[in-house]
């Protein structure tokens, strides 16, 4: 008898329905590792989370460690005489600057021709220059060159020093030469520029020469003198740039308070924003029965513990001790508030004590510098947040392997039972044709008797 490929045909029973309610009933045993499963995931996801607002709030805090922060500068200038920017070498106070010529660069023109592509010389030649701080190396000019060849020889071969264009007055053609530096040294003296053209070229008007001028300007009454119109030096920490002569301008330096409230605001921003995420991670909802990746978590409760703590330290500070003493108090949400009055007013009549509050001084460190040695114990290379990630991540592997071997182990049960409903419908087959045939011979043997 052949062999029944589809269940229940020889024995007329629901076997595939069976044996899918059999299967559902031994998959449900994947369903608590699947939810330990996502339960890990999340918590990863959440640790994830976690330390990215610890790692904001540890760049706060390292910005308030370091003195230099409190130093920064700003410059304001009133009038069009200068430009001006200030470095931390720069020193408060205010210039006035008068500037009462600004540098330009040397220049000269040639005489005028009549064409500006037309060849004008005969042979090599070597056209020269010479600067009012040296001669350069000439310029050589091809063969039958023209005037706006000449031009292009000069910008290829003059390393910059010089640049040619041509003018064209109405009249003729012209070769401007123009110094690429400014002040008096950079100036053209002359040229052999007539000298070189062919026999038979004509020229019309003479050569012009402007001189190239240093700047000229004064600080505070004191008269200065510069090769260029940006000025580094004349004032400590300060560069100028001259921008028009005649003009005077007011430049003041001045501590930078808006930055400074900047960085603590900051710094109390992103401690908020982290006791934020804290409470989104742990939190609990009865109602639902919903939890946060991280509620009942060790290392989060220990994160919290010690940031309250490190924000209520007390360190030796030049005036303040504590972070209330400058206006920031912790509520009793676990949140920072500022007084901004009292910052504001130490920012602009306590700087360095301020400086000193959050980054220390030679001796003592700032309570930045408290803040975020407790953050590196989180964050850092080998912290318990890393440390933390490092177990879930192992604990996800361990269950995806039982999930695995357990799912491989169903898919064996599942296999024996289909085999064993196959070889019991085939028997039951086989049953039901022996009783069919025994029936039939039978009732054969019937009709026989009564013949």
């Amino acid at each position: 008898m052949a062999a029944i490929t589809s269940l229940g045909i020889g024995s007329g029973l629901d076997l595939n329905g069976l044996l899918d309610e059999l299967r559902q009933a031994e998959r449900a045993k994947l369903a608590p590792i699947a939810e330990q499963m996502q339960s890990v995931e999340a918590q990863i996801s959440a640790y994830g989370q976690l330390q990215s607002a610890l790692s904001q709030f540890q760049s706060s805090a390292a910005a308030l460690n370091d003195a230099s922060s409190f130093e920064s500068l700003t410059t304001n200038v009133e009038g069009s005489a200068v430009s001006a920017a200030s470095s931390n070498e720069a020193q408060p106070g205010q210039y006035e600057v008068q500037v009462d010529r600004l540098a330009t660069a040397g220049s000269l023109v040639t005489e005028r021709l009549e064409a500006a592509d037309e060849s004008i010389v005969t042979g090599e030649q070597s056209l020269s220059f010479a600067l009012a701080d040296g001669t350069m190396d000439p310029i050589t000019i091809a063969d039958g060159s023209s005037l706006e060849d000449m031009r292009d020889a000069i910008n290829q071969q003059s390393d910059g020093r010089l640049s040619a264009s041509i003018i064209n007055d109405g009249e003729g053609y012209r070769l401007s030469v123009n110094a690429t530096d400014t002040g008096a040294d950079a100036s053209i003296e002359s040229t052999n520029f007539s000298s070189i053209l062919a026999d038979g070229v004509q020229t019309s008007d003479t050569q012009v020469v402007q001189a190239g001028q240093d700047a000229a300007f004064n600080v505070n009454g004191i008269d200065i003198v510069s090769p260029t119109n940006h000025v580094e030096g004349a004032i400590q920490g300060i560069t100028l740039n001259l921008t028009e002569a005649g003009a005077t301008s007011t430049v003041t330096v001045e501590q930078d308070t808006d930055a400074i409230r900047e960085q603590v605001t900051a710094f109390v921003d992103d401690f908020n924003a982290l006791k934020d995420t804290i409470n989104h991670l742990t939190a609990f909802d009865p109602e639902t029965g919903l939890a946060g990746g991280l509620n009942a978590d060790s290392t989060t409760r220990s994160v919290e513990m010690a940031l309250r703590q490190t924000v209520s330290s007390v360190v030796e500070g030049d005036g303040f001790n504590v972070l209330s003493d400058i206006g920031i108090s912790l509520q009793v949400n676990g949140k920072l508030s500022i007084d901004e009055d009292r910052l504001d007013s130490i920012i602009a009549n306590q700087p360095d004590q301020l400086a000193s509050f959050f980054a220390g001084n030679d001796s003592e460190g700032g309570i930045a510098g408290q803040v975020n040695t407790t953050l590196e114990n989180f964050v850092g290379s080998g912290g318990r947040i890393e440390s933390a990630i490092s177990s879930s991540e192992s604990r996800a592997a361990s269950l995806d392997a039982r999930f695995a071997t357990t799912e491989s182990r169903i898919d064996q049960t599942i296999e024996r039972y289909r085999t064993q409903f196959a070889a019991m419908d085939n028997m039951v087959a086989q049953m039901n044709q022996t009783s069919a045939y025994l029936t039939q011979q039978f009732a054969v043997l019937g009709q026989s008797s009564q013949n």
